[in-house]
């Protein structure tokens, strides 16, 4: 069936469907899952987020375009995948936030590579960086101390979402290149927190 990895037990819950409306085949998973085509299914058209905050990818093993799945009904593709700059239309796998902690989220942005260069700390949702006063529309990197944020590479939560948490790299992404194995340009330019 499909690949899980072992995870701390937690209040996580997703259904998936492999047709939009919440129609067809139906899986329930309380933890990861590498590839969903393991599981007979080729493709997620809608999904339920029941419990906790996850991350859906395009790709399996967790590679590809992120996808933010915060509790709520996603009934068809573009529930899920908001605003990207080219159209994605699958999520092969995915896995739960579990740092996820919308009220006491942290971290620090900086300008270059490796924590160098000017900085600003943040803990709170910012649909524009630029309009609350960092003076460039990219991020070199970031260290996120508490919780998990999704950077947005355009104002307004558009474009490609990077899922940054404070329990992966040790919270440190020391180049944009860490921000998600499809990221290609540092340029981020909102950025919210996680519900959880």
């Amino acid at each position: 069936m499909a690949l899980t990895n072992p995870m701390p037990m937690g209040p996580w819950k997703i259904t998936v469907y492999d047709q939009e409306y919440f129609q067809g085949r139906r899986m329930e998973f309380t933890a990861s899952c590498q590839n969903i085509m393991e599981c007979g299914m080729e493709n997620i058209r809608s999904l339920k987020v029941e419990c906790g905050a996850w991350v859906g990818y395009e790709h399996s093993s967790f590679c590809g375009q992120q996808f933010v799945l915060e509790k709520g009904d996603y009934p068809r593709f573009e529930a899920y995948s908001g605003s990207n700059s080219y159209r994605i239309e699958r999520m092969i796998s995915f896995r739960p936030i579990c740092c996820a902690n919308h009220k006491d989220s942290r971290m620090i942005i900086y300008e270059n590579d490796n924590m160098m260069g000017r900085q600003f700390e943040l803990s709170d949702d910012y649909p524009s960086l630029q309009a609350m006063g960092w003076f460039n529309n990219e991020v070199g990197s970031m260290h996120i101390q508490s919780g998990a944020f999704v950077c947005y590479q355009y104002p307004g939560y558009r474009g490609h979402q990077y899922i940054l948490e404070c329990d992966c790299h040790g919270g440190e992404y020391k180049c944009y290149r860490e921000f998600g194995s499809h990221a290609q340009t540092p340029q981020i330019q909102s950025i919210r927190r996680i519900q959880h």
